[in-house]
């Protein structure tokens, strides 16, 4: 049994309050949705995750990309843990304080030593995509 996904089925429609990772509690996302290979989350842009023109800053958009990737990675509950080889985001759309937005990640291939993962931003109603990241993740010896 995984017990790592069953804790995050425990945890869809919650805030990120319980999440292990700090960065995914100060992003306190809304978990929508868990399946194996696949998370969703939504969340509320916050003035402080804007750029000076007043969208959201691509880098908040990367740390996104990066920790719900990290999340889905975490769901497949292996004991050893995996490094971020690569974090590729590309930006196609912006997004403003007070909007909401989903991250939806996907495992694309999952290798003995590497982890493909990507993570699609989307606007609340999905009809416009605003980001979309790949990351490679390589499993290390740490034990979690």
């Amino acid at each position: 049994m995984n017990n790592a996904i069953e804790f995050l089925k425990t945890q869809v429609g919650k805030d990120a309050t319980n999440s292990p990772s700090p960065l995914m509690q100060w992003l306190n996302p809304i978990l929508i949705s868990v399946k194996e290979d696949n998370l969703i989350f939504e969340y509320e842009i916050r003035k402080e995750w804007l750029n000076p023109s007043g969208s959201l800053h691509g880098g908040i958009t990367a740390a996104i990309v990066d920790d719900t990737i990290g999340a889905t990675v975490f769901s497949f509950g292996e004991p050893s843990a995996y490094t971020t080889i690569n974090n590729v985001v590309d930006y196609f759309s912006t997004a403003h304080e007070g909007q909401t937005i989903i991250a939806e990640t996907q495992t694309i291939k999952k290798g003995k030593k590497i982890i493909n993962v990507q993570c699609e931003i989307w606007n609340n109603s999905k009809a416009r995509l605003i980001a979309k990241g790949y990351s490679n993740l390589l499993r290390i010896e740490k034990q979690i």
